[in-house]
């Protein structure tokens, strides 16, 4: 037995294929950022609702055959599979077999792997356990029509919308955050529930017809505090209708100090509902800017180009910065982008990222970039570099590009005073305010041009002057007229924008 459970770990450990699909149903069935998870859940919530709609329809009406084979065996059927897959990807069971064989034997202790699938087994129980999967399993069991009593299991396939349903997920969260606060108003409830009941059924259970029972004293309280107030049992005596009046204000003060729990605990969850719907909203979006901190450099940045990049979000950690940012207009989460958590809520899978470290702290914009490439290598860098000391850190950490405002800035001073033409045409071309540009031609964009020799192209018939290629880390500047252009290069040209323009056009013919 021992042998056999072992050489069945061993065998299922090494299949790649197992491992693959076991993490692509677990996250299909977990991860909201699963591309095919939408389809999942608006399929399982089609089942639903066309089940209990059978449920409701046939009440006063004969369904046809096929609707019962529907409903009954179908439905049904697709729960049990979603159910046992949910069983499945909850826990691995035999990657803790073969781990721990593999340290017995190292060790050379007594190796027993029933004890391993045994403990698997029982954190399966567990979830089994669970008020989730306790729903799953009830709404598999077919509604048989002949019982009526067992059409009630279809209704826990309603409960499986809790799963599904995005709001109301949201809302039991909400809950789940006051659940202190509820439970001590539902024990007050039960306590004057209990008191007012058993005070009105000693009193008037013998005056009063209406009340046979001490359940019915207990049922006029709660109707009483809820101040729904039916009329089917009132109080007969004066020291029952006093009872009454107390029974009245505490019902109103409750139902108030609920009120107020609920709107808090909504009010505190909003900031976090409406964040989490900007971030979904851009990681809908094939390429979006992420923007770290709110400062001047930002803000001057987002005043000229924020039309160029519809895009775009900006993470700060100040609330005041944060809120100030959303009073100028731009989408904005506070949240430390330092933090793994943080950039791990946007889609570096599909989407293409650039991120801009801007904040005024280097130890700061080091930590992001680091944080960023951890995650994943796709996203591209650019930091802001306060200090030129420690440059090069930011390259090891990881950043695709440095940005040293101070010493950009001295660099253009110094221009003005020294060669004030000059620095009036980089000015006014870097500003697109003259009537020359500056831009650049991805050769895997405009794929005409690969293969072909810069004396080839057609830069004098675009009236398109050349001024480099940077290729991987090298920049070549003035490349000779033999140069080939390469599939990854990037081509620095100069011109108007309809020289340019007219330039990609000769070339856009010929891709793949």
């Amino acid at each position: 037995m021992n042998q056999t459970l072992l050489s069945f770990a061993l065998r299922l450990h090494a299949s790649k294929r197992y491992r693959d699909t076991k993490k692509f149903i677990r996250d299909i069935l977990n991860n909201s950022n699963n591309p095919y998870k939408k389809y999942i859940d608006i399929t399982i919530i089609f089942l639903i609702m066309s089940s209990v709609s059978i449920l409701v329809y046939e009440v006063k009406h004969p369904v046809p055959e096929w609707i019962d084979i529907y409903d009954i065996y179908f439905v049904s059927f697709v729960f049990l599979i979603e159910y046992l897959l949910r069983l499945w990807v909850y826990n691995d069971v035999t990657e803790p077999v073969v781990n721990a064989y593999y340290d017995a034997r190292f060790l050379g202790k007594e190796f027993s792997a029933f004890a391993i699938f045994k403990k698997g087994l029982k954190e399966k129980l567990r979830y089994m356990l669970t008020p989730s999967a306790l729903i799953d399993l009830l709404a598999i069991f077919p509604a048989y029509r002949p019982v009526r009593v067992l059409r009630i299991f279809v209704l826990f396939r309603v409960l499986k919308l809790l799963r599904y349903t995005k709001s109301i997920n949201q809302f039991t969260q909400v809950l789940s955050n006051k659940k202190f606060e509820l439970l001590t108003l539902l024990f007050l409830l039960i306590f004057v529930v209990m008191t007012a009941g058993i005070a009105l059924y000693v009193m008037e259970e013998k005056q009063n017809p209406n009340i046979d029972s001490l359940f019915d004293a207990f049922y006029w309280a709660l109707v009483t505090i809820s101040t729904v107030g039916y009329g089917d049992i009132a109080p007969v005596t004066a020291e029952g209708r006093s009872i009454s009046v107390l029974v009245i204000v505490a019902g109103i003060a409750m139902i108030s100090f609920a009120t107020s729990v609920i709107v808090s605990a909504f009010s505190e969850k909003l900031s976090e509902l409406k964040e989490n719907r900007i971030i979904e909203q851009i990681n809908k979006s094939k390429s979006f800017l992420l923007i770290c901190g709110y400062g001047q450099m930002t803000k001057m940045f987002l005043r000229e180009y924020a039309s160029a990049y519809e895009n775009h979000i900006i993470l700060e950690k100040s609330i005041e910065r944060m809120e100030q940012a959303r009073r100028d207009g731009y989408d904005a989460i506070n949240e430390d982008a330092s933090r793994y958590e943080t950039l791990k809520k946007f889609n570096t899978v599909l989407c293409n990222i650039t991120l801009l470290c801007l904040t005024s702290n280097d130890v700061e914009n080091i930590y992001i970039t680091l944080n960023a490439k951890s995650i994943s290598k796709r996203i591209k860098v650019v930091a802001r570099v306060n200090d030129g000391t420690i440059a090069s850190k930011f390259i090891h950490a990881g950043a695709d590009h440095i940005l040293m405002p101070h010493t950009v800035a001295n660099s253009m001073i110094h221009t003005a005073i020294t060669q004030p033409v000059m620095y009036k045409a980089i000015h006014a071309m870097l500003m697109g305010k003259s009537v020359a540009r500056i831009d650049e031609i991805r050769a895997y964009g405009c794929k005409g041009i690969i293969g072909k020799s810069i004396e080839s192209l057609a830069f004098k018939r675009a009236k398109v002057l050349l001024m480099g290629i940077q290729r991987d880390k090298t920049f070549i500047f003035n490349p000779a007229p033999t140069e080939l252009v390469h599939s990854r290069d990037i081509l620095v040209v100069m011109g108007r924008k309809i020289s340019l323009d007219y330039f990609k056009s000769l070339y856009e013919e010929e891709r793949d």
